[in-house]
C-alpha cells in the first residue's frame, strides 16, 4: 500500500462572512506531483497556507506525514518546503548568504550547511551567481534562489505556489526537471501553476473554483470525462477568429468555442455534428470554412475547467488564472 503524505478532510476557512475554502478533502501519496488549478480567489493559496500551519482552519483537519497541522504546526513548518508567490529573499544578502541564513533557520547543523548550500546552487543552476546580491538578480534567477531555499533542508513535502510565474520557457523546463527528479527520490510536490501545459505535467490535478475542489484526477482522465465532441478549426488567411467563434457559438449543438493557439477549438454535443455539418452551418451564417479545415481533436484542460465551473474562464492568453 502506498504511503500517504497528505490527508485533508473537510477543510474550511472563513474570513467573516466570506468562505475562502469550502469543505475540501483529498489525499496525496508519497512521491506524487499534484497540481492545483483555479482562478484568482478560488482558494488555492489559502489551502496551502492552512496546510503549512500558517492559517488556522475554521473547521476540518489535515495530517501531513502523520502530523496533525492543528496539533503540531511547528513540526509541519520545519519539515515542509514552501515557495510562495512572493518569496521573502533578503535583498542585501548574496545568493549563498540567503541559503546559509535559511538553512540555519531550518536547523541544518553547521557542519552540513555548506554541503547543502553547494548542492542547492548546483541543483537549480545558480552557482555562477553565488556571490551576487539577491536584490540584483533578474526575476528568473530570483525564482531559482527561492526554489533552492525551499529545498535546502531536504523537506519530504514541497509546496510550490506558482513557482514559474514570470520566468522564461527554458527556466520553466528546468523547474519541472527539478520537480520530477525530486518526486523520483520520494519527495511529494504540491504545486499551483499559471500554465496549462505545466498542469499537464502533474500526476493528478485539482480544479478549484469559489473555494470548492470540483475534481481531482489525472489530466488524462479529467479530459476524457468532458462530454461532447471536440474539434479544431484552422483559421483561414485574413479570417477573423473572433468572428468565427461568434458564429460557432450561435450554431445549435455547439457548447463551447474559443481560441487554442492559432486555431479555434470547439466542443459540440455528442453526435451533433460532423466536419461537413459544421462547415455547412458556418456557411449558412456567412462564414466560409472548408470541411477539410475542421478536424477531430482531444478535449483540453481549458474544456475541463469550463465544464466543471459552468463557463467560468480558466485562462487569459493561454495561461490559467492564478
Amino acid at each position: 500500500m502506498a504511503e500517504v503524505a497528505l490527508e485533508v478532510r473537510n477543510l474550511v476557512k472563513r474570513f467573516g462572512s466570506f468562505t475562502a475554502v469550502n469543505d475540501v478533502s483529498f489525499t496525496v501519496e508519497r512521491g506524487e506531483v499534484v497540481g492545483y488549478l483555479g482562478p484568482n480567489g478560488s482558494g488555492k493559496t489559502t489551502t496551502i497556507r492552512m496546510l503549512l500551519g500558517l492559517l488556522q482552519p475554521t473547521s476540518g483537519s489535515a495530517v501531513i506525514l502523520g502530523h496533525d497541522i492543528g496539533k503540531d504546526p511547528e513540526w509541519v513548518r520545519r519539515n515542509a518546503g514552501y515557495m510562495s508567490q512572493k518569496f521573502a529573499l533578503y535583498e542585501d544578502l548574496t545568493v549563498a548568504e540567503n541559503l546559509r541564513f535559511y538553512g540555519g533557520v531550518y536547523g541544518i547543523p553547521r557542519g552540513r550547511l555548506g554541503v547543502r548550500v553547494d548542492a542547492m546552487l548546483d541543483l537549480v543552476g545558480i552557482r555562477g551567481h553565488r556571490d551576487e546580491r539577491a536584490g540584483s538578480l533578474a526575476g528568473g534567477w530570483r525564482q531559482r534562489l527561492a526554489m533552492a531555499i525551499a529545498l535546502v533542508h531536504e523537506p519530504p513535502l514541497l509546496f510550490l505556489d506558482e513557482p514559474t510565474s514570470g520566468v522564461d520557457p527554458e527556466a520553466r523546463r528546468a523547474f519541472w526537471d527539478i520537480i520530477y527528479a525530486l518526486a523520483d527520490e520520494g519527495t511529494t510536490v504540491f504545486v499551483t501553476t499559471h500554465y496549462m501545459d505545466e498542469a499537464e505535467h502533474c500526476g493528478r490535478l485539482g480544479v478549484m473554483s469559489r473555494g470548492r475542489l470540483l475534481a481531482m484526477d489525472s489530466p488524462t482522465r479529467l479530459k476524457a470525462a468532458v462530454p461532447g465532441d471536440p474539434w479544431n478549426i484552422e483559421v483561414g488567411e485574413g479570417a477573423s477568429p473572433v468572428v468565427l467563434i461568434e458564429r460557432l457559438e450561435a450554431i445549435e449543438g455547439v457548447t463551447h468555442a474559443g481560441l487554442l493557439g492559432d486555431r479555434v477549438h470547439v466542443i459540440t454535443a455528442s453526435g451533433a455534428h460532423t466536419p461537413a455539418s459544421l462547415a455547412s452551418a458556418l456557411d449558412g451564417s456567412g462564414t466560409r470554412v472548408p470541411s477539410s479545415a475542421i478536424e477531430a481533436a482531444e478535449a483540453t484542460l481549458e474544456d475541463v475547467f469550463t465544464v466543471l465551473t459552468g463557463g467560468q474562464p480558466a485562462t487569459t492568453n493561454g495561461e490559467a488564472a492564478a
